[in-house]
């Protein structure tokens, strides 16, 4: 989660959530990241996030300055758009039902900030939530996944029957917030989304100590800058590179010595920019792509191919991100 510099607001209009969810969804076609839940609000938004990668701080960093690069070019603004770092809180979700909270808490933001109408209650037609997708699609973009909230709360499948109990077992809860018929329970849980530092039983709470424990064990914790980081980051793009040299059939020594402009070095640059999180001088520096103008080059000729050769090289480095 996070807000908008000085609580001002992230998104000036409905292009704004769109290029939101664009580069949303382009996060997790980099990262591997999948959302199980979202909701954009006026001055904030709210990411239930699985990383089985574990590069949340990296993708992070990209998400929200590549979104503000964007939205302040789109709407002739300089200057800073969020309020610092995002908020992460780790979510236990093996056990019990606080999955299912997370992802309630986001979808019934709206309600909550009064935006749904008391007296025809119908979250569905807030546009800017994961919810109505939910409960009305048969089926989702690849980075939206809302099989494991189902599961939560018993629901065996994704079909017509369980997004109809879903969206039942959610307009209960809307009236319970319109009705101020919340349990203690679940205001407690808000609670802890709200101000705590993740979301679970004492059990899992104990193994996070533990494992943190465990992490900074030896060392100083102001030495942790984000250089383990950019190695974990770094070896990522030499493993995807690796990969697609192999199904291309090349050496490295043939990338370096080709010319910039050669379309299997450009397809090399689109697929490491594309798929990682990594800078610009890396692919610079491993392909010997000279400048950052030639990486530009590279991914504007290979996000819409128009030639054969290029259309069948971006068809084959495909497989390396099965």
């Amino acid at each position: 989660m996070c807000r908008g510099n000085r609580r001002g607001v992230i998104f000036l209009d409905d292009k704004d959530r769109e290029m939101f969810i664009a580069t949303l969804a382009e996060l997790c076609g980099r990262t591997g990241m999948v959302v199980h839940s979202y909701v954009l609000m006026s001055n904030h938004y709210h990411l239930l996030l699985e990383t089985p990668k574990g590069n949340l701080v990296a993708g992070m960093k990209w998400f929200q300055g590549t979104y503000t690069q964007r939205t302040n070019c789109r709407n002739g603004l300089v200057g800073h758009l969020f309020q610092g770092r995002y908020k992460a809180i780790p979510v236990e979700a093996e056990a019990g039902d606080y999955f299912c909270t997370a992802s309630d808490y986001i979808h019934l933001n709206p309600v909550r900030a009064g935006l749904v109408n008391p007296d025809q209650p119908d979250l569905a037609g807030y546009r800017w939530s994961s919810y109505p997708a939910f409960v009305k699609s048969k089926e989702l973009p690849t980075w939206l996944s809302r099989a494991r909230v189902f599961g939560t709360i018993g629901l065996p499948d994704e079909g017509r029957g369980s997004r109809r109990r879903y969206g039942a077992l959610i307009t209960e809860r809307v009236r319970e917030i319109i009705g101020l018929e919340e349990t203690p329970d679940q205001k407690e849980r808000w609670k802890h989304l709200r101000r705590g530092w993740c979301l679970g039983s004492e059990c899992f709470r104990e193994k996070l100590m533990d494992w943190a424990d465990g992490v900074v064990e030896g060392h100083k914790r102001e030495s942790y800058h984000g250089e383990e980081l950019r190695s974990h980051d770094e070896k990522e793009a030499e493993k995807l590179l690796e990969r697609a040299l192999e199904q291309l059939g090349m050496q490295r020594e043939e990338v370096v010595q080709a010319r910039k402009s050669d379309p299997r070095k450009q397809a090399l640059a689109w697929l490491v920019k594309s798929r990682t999180v990594i800078g610009d001088q890396w692919i610079i520096k491993r392909l010997e792509m000279g400048d950052r103008s030639n990486v530009s080059r590279a991914v504007a000729a290979y996000r819409v191919p128009t030639d054969r050769r290029r259309k069948r090289l971006k068809q084959i480095l495909h497989v390396c991100t099965d």
